[in-house]
């Protein structure tokens, strides 16, 4: 829109006749009354476009005859220097008394700036910023005018009323133009670059804590594909962002938002800035987390949120985290640093608040789920978001620094250890799980229990976090193994334990409790053929699971050798028990 057709007449009109009139020496030759016109006519002349009058009156005919220059000297007396001295240079004069060093063309500018910035006012409805270009180079010259005569005695009032006027509409248009300019978030192009770099993990596979044959789980498709090869080749890549910049506001804006800033700074309207900018990057950045669908939700709603439908919000939470982090804080932080680099305390502290919610929002998510009820489904989930948040934490640091930042931080990294602390937890609810499990109906012919293949395609899954779960297994003697666990162990049973990693204790102790409970479950058979078979067959199923996949590497040669030991044991038992019969019916 353009500006008020007043304007650059007005604009020309204090241009030419705004200068406070210099006194002009009239001519020897004229004399007498020709002197006194001569005088007259220039007064009239100067005085018909100044606006100080009075003033203006003394200076012309002080300078047209110097008898009138004690008058000129009596109104506007010079400090003596002692007066100079004494007086505090950090406390500007009064009104009343005009600082000498004004100068007449100072003054003249600002009765420009000052009826500019008052004629925009008059039209509150347009906007400086949607006229012409000359137009906003010109009310931003005149708030710079208004600005710099906030301390000139003469006009520090005026001003000041100026200078509130101009900040009130700059503060308007800050605003359009941050919410104009601004660029949406394409979520979707968001989340398939990051659906690259990540696996469905538990999609692969259903981890009811239940051992049901009837369930997926019971069968070997799926997760018995080796999910941990394909995780690891994409987990490989690095951060799909690195080489990207993602523009929040349209760059060709950024000079005209800045020049706003700076204006508002320079005036001492920092709060006002701050509290405009962090109003409007706040909201633009939870629509952002909308379009993610990461959700506000509080601890009570969490826990009373259906499995399947937490397993989708924390899916969405760790894509969530990744492109909040990698896209949305990266360039709130850029942002920051073009519009407000006049100012660096000023910077950090409105990316802090900008970005104060959207944090929150990540974190309290985070908090709500690692207190969630222990089940073995969700282990792979939270591992999910364990992970991602430690992968960006470092990226944080680097955006969130000083006083401001360090609580964000030690905030998310509190956030961290929780998760952590829930798939410790998980884990142990996962061991009590395999002791507990009390199924009382025997396999059709010695076939392999559901619960085998439940457990095994299971522990395939959690090696793709290995180097995660070494880590939270590393302390206080999390990942130790009772060695009362292994039957018959020796003193090479001992060292072997002591060479692995806490995972693999982890890993070995899970197996135990599985195999104990098949132990039992072999009992069910009155035939004791049909225990061997049972056992043999499961066994034989778990080694092939363990050297088919990364657990061979992990466990080693050791336990698989084991294991061989324990199926020829249990293939020679059946051959005693089998022929044991045939002697009795050739006895009989």
């Amino acid at each position: 829109m353009s500006s008020p057709s007043s304007s650059p007449a007005r604009r020309r009109e204090v241009g030419e006749g705004g200068e406070l009139p210099v006194p002009v020496p009239v001519p020897a030759s004229v004399v007498g009354d020709d002197k006194v016109l001569a005088a007259a006519q220039h007064i009239v002349k100067s005085l018909a476009t100044s606006k100080n009058a009075a003033d203006d009156m003394i200076r012309i005919l002080s300078g047209f005859d110097h008898r009138l220059s004690s008058i000129t000297s009596d109104l506007f007396p010079s400090p003596s220097p002692a007066a100079a001295s004494d007086a505090d240079p950090a406390e500007p004069p009064g009104e009343q008394e005009p600082s000498s060093s004004t100068s007449s063309s100072s003054l003249a500018d600002f009765d420009a700036a000052e009826q500019l910035i008052h004629l925009w006012d008059t039209t509150p409805e347009a906007l400086v910023f949607e006229a012409p270009e000359d137009d906003a180079a010109h009310y931003l010259a005149a708030v710079d005018v208004a600005v710099d005569h906030l301390s000139a005695p003469a006009v520090s009032a005026r001003a000041g009323v100026a200078v509130q006027l101009a900040m009130s509409r700059l503060e308007d248009e800050l605003r359009h133009l941050m919410l104009r300019h601004s660029v949406p978030l394409d979520a979707s192009g968001l989340y398939c670059s990051l659906r690259r770099l990540s696996l469905g993990s538990m999609d692969d596979l259903d981890t009811s804590s239940e051992f049901d044959p009837a369930t997926p789980h019971s069968q070997d498709g799926g997760a018995g594909a080796g999910p941990d090869t394909a995780r690891s080749a994409s987990i490989a890549g690095n951060n799909p962002f690195e080489d990207q910049v993602f523009d929040l506001v349209r760059p060709d804006a950024i000079d005209e938002i800045r020049a706003i800033a700076d204006r508002m700074l320079h005036a001492g309207y920092d709060s006002e800035l701050a509290q405009v900018y962090c109003a409007i990057r706040r909201d633009l950045l939870d629509e952002c987390l909308t379009v993610l669908g990461v959700e506000r939700l509080s601890i009570d709603e969490v826990q009373r949120i259906e499995w399947k439908h937490l397993n989708d919000k924390m899916k969405k939470w760790v894509h969530g985290v990744k492109t909040v982090v990698r896209c949305l804080l990266t360039g709130e932080r850029r942002l920051c640093d073009q519009v407000l680099a006049v100012s660096d305390e000023l910077r950090d502290e409105c990316f802090v608040e900008s970005t104060k919610c959207c944090i929150m929002q990540i974190r309290n998510f985070g908090d709500a789920v690692s207190v969630c009820t222990r089940s073995p489904e969700k282990l792979s989930r939270i591992l999910d978001m364990y992970e991602a948040l430690a992968e960006v934490i470092p990226e944080l640091k680097e955006l969130f620094f000083g006083s401001y930042g360090g609580d964000v931080i030690h905030d998310l990294e509190g956030v961290l250890e929780r998760l952590g602390d829930a798939v410790k937890g998980t884990l142990l609810e996962f061991g009590k799980v395999l002791q507990q499990e009390s199924s009382r109906r025997p396999m059709m012919a010695g076939e392999i229990h559901p619960m085998t293949r439940y457990v095994m395609n299971y522990l395939r899954l959690l090696v793709v976090y290995c180097d995660t779960l070494d880590i939270l297994l590393d302390d206080s003697g999390a990942g130790a193994v009772d060695h009362n666990i292994l039957h018959n162990g020796t003193d090479e049973d001992q060292e072997y334990l002591k060479s692995l990693t806490p995972f693999g204790r982890r890993l070995v102790k899970l197996i135990s409790y599985l195999e104990v409970n098949l132990d039992e479950k072999s009992k069910l058979y009155e035939d004791g053929a049909l225990q061997c078979i049972f056992s043999m067959n499961n066994t034989l199923y778990i080694v092939q699971k363990v050297k088919d996949s990364e657990l061979g590497r992990i466990l080693g040669d050791h336990w698989i050798r084991r294991r061989r030991g324990k199926i020829r044991q249990n293939s020679k038992s059946y051959l005693r028990v089998s022929w044991t019969k045939v002697f009795v019916l050739f006895e009989g």
